[in-house]
C-alpha cells in the first residue's frame, strides 16, 4: 500500500500544475492569502496559474472549469459577516460547490476561504508568515494531489 509524505515532510510539487483561483472581493484580506499560496506553491517547485475570479460566490464554477487541466486548485476567498444573513448564505453555497467540484472530478480543490465575523480576524489571516491560510491551502491541495498520484495504478 501506498502512502503521501508525511507532514513533516517537505513537499515536491515539480511536475504539477496548480491553479490558484482568488476572489476579489475583500482584496485587502483575498490578495493576501493569493500572495501567500502563490509563493508557497513556486517555492515547493509547482507551476501555477493565478485567475481572478469577482467573489467567493463564483468560485465553485471557476475552480470546475480549472480542474479539467490542472492537477490540484487553490480556492481562494474571504466571507466576512455583516448586518444580514448574506455571509452564511455565501459561505455555505461556496463550501459546498468547492466540494461538488472536487468529488465530481477527482481533483483536489484546497478550500481557502476565509469565513470570519471580524474583519480583523481575517486580515491577520492573510498576512505573510507561517500563519497565512492561503499558504496553508496551497499545501493541502498539492500533498492531497501527490496522495491521489501515489494511489493510482502503475
Amino acid at each position: 500500500m501506498k502512502s503521501g509524505a508525511s507532514i513533516q515532510e517537505p513537499v515536491d510539487a515539480t511536475g504539477l500544475r496548480v491553479a490558484v483561483a482568488w476572489a476579489t472581493f475583500n482584496e485587502a484580506v483575498t490578495g493576501g492569502l493569493r500572495e501567500g499560496a502563490v509563493a508557497w506553491l513556486e517555492t515547493a517547485g509547482a507551476e501555477v496559474d493565478v485567475v481572478a475570479v469577482p467573489g467567493a460566490f463564483e468560485l465553485p464554477l471557476v475552480a470546475r472549469q480549472l480542474a479539467t487541466n490542472h492537477d490540484a486548485v487553490v480556492a481562494i476567498g474571504a466571507v466576512i459577516e455583516g448586518e444580514t444573513d448574506h455571509y452564511e448564505h455565501v459561505a455555505h453555497r461556496a463550501s459546498e460547490g468547492l466540494m461538488r467540484v472536487m468529488l465530481d472530478t477527482g481533483t483536489p480543490v484546497a478550500f481557502g476561504i476565509l469565513t470570519a465575523r471580524d474583519p480583523e480576524h481575517a486580515r491577520v489571516r492573510s498576512m505573510p508568515g507561517h500563519a497565512n491560510k492561503g499558504a496553508e491551502a496551497a499545501e493541502a491541495a498539492v500533498r492531497t494531489a501527490l496522495v491521489l498520484r501515489d494511489l493510482r495504478p502503475e
